[in-house]
């Protein structure tokens, strides 16, 4: 039986707001938080391929700068820490990046990584501070109608998260939050919120149908204002228009800036469910349907994430496993990075060979248990152990199996040097492929550029 949250009373539906789908597109994410990265140059010859026109960036890495200039690809970038105390600080930071950054065609610049707003006061003061330089910089330089320095946004800043029209912002940043929407007015720049649906609805206590955009939910969620709800991304949209609305500032536009939808690490985190996840989602945000709230309204969005970060530490398991593409540059399902839903595979990646078929594997000798636990520690410290967690692909395996899949991400991380498998004696290499029917032991790519420090 479906579960209904059935809300009585009436309001006026908003109207639409003019603009809003001005100039929408479907953009990317990517990062590089894994031991083999793909080459700037590479990432750029893909997304040329996929007509894909917007990428948001985790650093400032002057080589990835580099390898955009001229390409037309709109670059967001990151500044991880609001390290820039004065306008001084910002105006010189701007002076040594901009060799870099101009060229590259960037847009946006995030100040204080993810989530300022979950943060100390403190630590949003600062970041506050440092948004406000840096925009200033950008102007004094003449670049300020074009990049816009900004911060991201998430479910966490909220609170009554049932019906939207219930939704506000937490009352202890609600001071802090009308100044940064000030500053985002003044600026003309959106609101950047970044949405997990597979966790959001979790959250919630929802069924996790209500993840899709395909109008097949268990849940359906009736505001008092007439608005039906049948999935998670329309209902958290609105969820903060309302919350924009009730500070007075219905006119800022809304962007998503991370969405997606995993493929390993938990229950229902699966190719299959990615790939039905994107195929009602994307025309949706490209249809100028909009949402209950703002309808006609064409939703940009950047799609979550181009690359798996099997380095990456984690809240959760499946936090690892975002990418539409496997390390060997193929993709892991169907998707229409245009919006217009057809059903294809996106382009491949250029240029990448996999290692030899050669796993590392357990020797199956348990005489001491405690070696092996510690040998099994030390592997999924360094590799990417996520894939056995409760309800992930590589779940069900039998003892030796969890042992050897942990092996064998250790030595793949290390690119099969052999001396990687030696576990004091417990691993061996071996030609014989391991993998199960639901659980596919992997083989590392050759060298490309590799993973030195995490910026």
């Amino acid at each position: 039986m479906a579960s209904t949250m059935t809300i009585v009373c009436a309001l006026m539906v908003v109207g639409q707001l003019a603009g809003y789908g001005a100039g929408a597109f479907i953009g990317m994410t990517w990062g590089r938080q894994s031991a083999q990265r793909l080459l700037p140059s590479q990432v750029v010859d893909l997304l040329l391929q996929n007509g894909v026109t917007h990428l948001r960036i985790f650093s400032t890495q002057e080589d990835i700068l580099r390898a955009f200039a001229g390409s037309n690809i709109d670059l967001t970038i990151t500044i991880f820490d609001p390290l820039l105390p004065d306008f001084n600080d910002a105006r010189s930071w701007f002076q040594l990046k901009a060799h870099f950054i101009v060229p590259a065609n960037v847009s946006t610049v995030i100040v204080g990584g993810d989530y300022v707003f979950d943060k100390p006061l403190w630590f949003i003061d600062r970041a506050m501070k440092t948004l406000r330089d840096a925009q200033a910089a950008f102007n004094e330089f003449g670049y300020g109608a074009r990049m816009k320095a900004n911060f991201i946004h998430n479910s966490g800043e909220l609170t009554n998260r049932t019906r939207p029209s219930d939704v506000e912002f937490r009352p202890c940043i609600v001071e802090r939050m009308i100044q940064h929407l000030q500053f985002l007015r003044e600026n003309d720049a959106p609101f950047m919120l970044d949405l997990f649906p597979i966790d959001d609805a979790r959250r919630c206590g929802l069924d996790l149908s209500f993840g899709f955009a395909d109008n097949a939910s268990n849940v359906i969620v009736r505001d008092r204002n007439g608005a039906v709800y049948k999935n998670v991304v329309e209902w958290e949209y609105d969820c903060f228009v309302w919350a924009l609305r009730k500070l007075n500032f219905s006119d800022i536009r809304i962007l998503i800036s991370q969405v997606g939808w995993p493929t390993d690490g938990c229950v229902g985190a699966t190719a299959h469910n990615a790939e039905r996840f994107y195929r009602y989602l994307l025309p949706l945000v490209a249809s100028n349907r909009g949402t209950p709230m703002r309808p006609g309204v064409a939703i940009s969005v950047y799609v979550h994430a181009l690359t798996d970060e099997p380095k990456m530490s984690y809240n959760n398991p499946w936090m690892r496993h975002w990418g539409i593409y496997t390390s060997n540059g193929q993709p892991k399902y169907k998707i229409d990075l245009s919006g217009k839903g057809r059903d294809i595979y996106p382009s491949t990646v250029r240029g990448i060979m996999r290692m030899p078929d050669r796993w590392c594997v357990f020797s199956g000798d348990k005489s001491d248990m405690g070696k092996v636990e510690k040998q099994v520690k030390k592997a999924c410290t360094i590799g990417d152990c996520t894939t056995l967690s409760p309800g992930a692909s590589c779940s069900h395996l039998t003892v030796d199996n969890n042992i050897s899949y942990a092996f064998n991400v250790f030595f793949q991380s290390h690119f099969q040097d052999e001396r990687s498998c030696d576990f004091e004696g417990l691993g061996y290499v071996s030609d014989d492929d391991p993998s199960t029917d639901h659980c596919v032991f992997p083989v590392e790519v050759v060298k490309g550029q590799q993973l030195i420090n995490f910026i």
